[in-house]
């Protein structure tokens, strides 16, 4: 799965503008201002009393462009179906909203009933790729807003998945100029009734025209058609008739018409397909309840939204520590940079004897968002490596947070990543768990930046209980002693799953073009090389990043692998080595034979000469590695 960040879809023209100053993007084929109908005013009505600025766009004008305007802002999705459908799954992957379903737009006729009638079968929709679409749209909100139990229900049952998600049936909603109207016509009502019945006169066949009139001759009573007169005029001819009939031929969440009715004293006639009709609130005889059921509706809405939009996540932050000072790593700049955006900060130190641990526990003294542990593990053990894992895997069932970060005791996150990090939770992408993002690795010094790695690396993830670090199945190996290693193809510290061993997806910003022009780069393509450059630069300012020190010490570097690396490898993936010059990759000697003074030599000449190298195979000085400067 790829994560291009913040949008994948190419850009086209922005036909309008988000205002910054509205705090929600409203969204709708239509508006009061275009067309007058039951779903037009139920959103106006939420409008004129949302406590905060509210920007109305036409659903067909929404652009790839408006959406990256507008990604920090929370959206609201009334009516869509004038919406590019290309553009959903950017929606999903990376805006926060809400979804007010008025129909059944997973139908592509927006009703079964009305597909069945023009198709002449039953409505498939669910199954078909507009269907899906449709419900992936629904499932990636925040809160989802319906319209009747009923229909609800109906949904559910067609897709149990959106059973999950924060579910309220709304009902049809009025402003305060409506309660003002019904209160004074109900009580002109007895000096102006009539014997008349109202039939709502639409022309569209599902509205049930015809079966209304036909009711109303076969009961002998009389009736006006009503349709096309001004909203107001509506609401006078309701106070004045003696009931009102409405018999549509498919499902009708909430018809508005039947609950002014109400109101104004008529009497009804309904079918089931009137889809609030037993709904507790309506059932009633009190239309003091029924008003003040919806009287309270809006703020409910606008409570549930205004929480959506606010939400603050909170965000573990994790590491590991052992030996630091000794090893000359920035572990405090590291856990400094941690605590700068998250809410807690984990760190598992596994038996430092250098001061590290005390060190530790001083600072978590006087940073009540610091959290140091000690899990001691027995480094003399055959298979340590897989350690690694293990202790990262401790810090993380530690985390209490919504999401986790995880970095490593050699990595720092720059200042003003902080507040990327915390947009990037609060725009999550809706079906992923797991991101990997930018990792500057700087070579010698912060002037070079490594082209010879990948740029990135896994990062930042749901705090799921099934989501853990480790060897992935498909590499773990087992010794006669029945003890873990792994095949080459991991450093032990995968995401993997609890149960499974199977790798977590990812998400990621790294792309085919990027990787091709990374390349042809390290093949000398010199326009290759500042593409590259061009391209993480770019994502660097837009992603959050990481700069790793690891190799910026390139003498301390060599001694760790003269010291160390040949031991890690032995235990992780049971190859055995001897110290042959054939072996060693750095020196054409055995690295029992290689002085302090030909390491700190050779890291000098690296650093000037080259740009990076993967010590799989001999330095060649001859043929140096490109490099990249990145301001990060």
């Amino acid at each position: 799965m790829t994560f291009n960040s913040p949008f994948n879809t190419v850009k086209q023209p922005a036909q309008v503008q988000i205002d910054p100053k509205a705090e929600i993007i409203f969204v709708s084929d239509n508006f009061v201002e275009q067309y007058v109908g039951g779903a037009e005013l139920t959103s106006e009505a939420l409008i004129k009393k949302s406590p905060v600025p509210v920007q109305k766009i036409l659903a067909r004008h929404v652009t790839i462009d408006l959406l990256q305007q507008g990604v920090q802002k929370y959206w609201v999705f009334g009516n869509f179906s004038s919406l590019n459908s290309e553009l959903i799954p950017s929606i999903v992957a990376n805006l926060s909203y809400s979804v007010l379903e008025y129909d059944y737009k997973y139908c592509r006729y927006r009703s079964p009933e009305k597909h069945q009638f023009a198709e002449k079968k039953k409505c498939d929709c669910e199954d078909s790729q507009h269907g899906k679409l449709i419900s992936a749209f629904f499932f990636g909100a925040k809160s989802l807003w319906w319209m009747s139990e009923a229909q609800q229900q109906f949904y559910h049952k067609l897709f149990p998945f959106l059973s999950e998600k924060n579910n309220t049936v709304l009902s049809s909603v009025f402003d305060d100029e409506f309660f003002v109207n019904v209160k004074r016509l109900r009580e002109e009502r007895s000096e102006e009734c009539t014997e008349a019945w109202i039939v709502l006169g639409s022309n569209s066949w599902i509205k049930g025209a015809k079966a209304a009139e036909d009711w109303c001759k076969q009961q002998g009573h009389k009736y006006d058609v009503v349709w096309g007169l001004p909203y107001e005029e509506v609401l006078e001819k309701l106070a004045t008739a003696q009931g009102f009939v409405y018999l549509p031929e498919g499902m009708d969440t909430c018809p508005r018409m039947v609950i002014e009715a109400k109101l104004m004293g008529c009497d009804l006639h309904l079918n089931d397909n009137v889809q609030h009709k037993d709904e507790e609130w309506f059932a009633t005889d009190n239309l003091q309840e029924i008003e003040e059921y919806l009287y309270g509706s809006r703020e409910l809405f606008w409570k549930q939204i205004l929480d959506d939009a606010n939400h603050t996540a909170t965000i573990s932050g994790y590491t590991t520590t052992r030996n630091c000072i000794e090893q000359g790593y920035p572990w405090k700049d590291c856990i400094t940079s941690l605590l700068s955006f998250c809410t807690e900060v984990i760190v598992v130190d596994g038996g430092s004897t250098d001061g590290t641990w005390e060190e530790l526990l001083e600072w978590s003294e006087k940073e009540e968002k610091l959290h140091p542990h000690q899990v001691l593990r027995d480094w003399d053990h055959p298979r340590f490596a897989v350690f690694d894992g293990a202790q990262k895997a401790a810090a993380r069932s530690l985390c209490t947070g919504d999401y986790c970060w995880q970095i490593d005791a050699d990595e720092v996150v720059p200042e003003k990543d902080g507040q990327k990090v915390i947009n990037l939770c609060r725009s999550w992408p809706q079906m992923i768990d797991l991101i990997s993002l930018p990792v500057v690795e700087f070579w010698g010094s912060e002037e070079k930046v490594r082209v010879d790695v990948n740029p990135w690396k896994w990062r930042l993830s749901r705090n799921l209980p099934h989501i853990t670090h480790g060897i992935p199945a498909q590499l773990r190996k087992y010794d006669e002693n029945g003890e873990l290693y792994a095949a080459p193809g991991t450093d032990g510290c995968d995401y993997v799953h609890t149960e499974t061993g199977e790798p977590i997806p990812h998400g990621t910003f790294y792309n085919e073009q990027a990787h091709n022009a990374r390349v042809q780069a390290l093949q000398g393509n010199k326009d290759a090389l500042i593409a590259y450059q061009g391209w993480l630069q770019n994502c660097v300012e837009l992603l959050p990043s990481v700069k790793h020190y690891s190799w910026m010490d390139l003498e301390r570097k060599i001694k760790t692998y003269k010291n160390y690396w040949q031991k890690h490898w032995e235990s992780m993936y049971d190859i055995k080595q001897e110290d042959t010059a054939e072996n060693n990759m750095f020196f054409e000697k055995p690295w029992s034979q290689v002085t302090d003074e030909e390491i700190t030599e050779l890291a000098k000449q690296l650093a000037e000469k080259t740009g990076g190298h993967i010590f799989h195979q001999k330095i060649d000085l001859t043929r140096p590695t490109p490099s990249v400067k990145i301001k990060c």
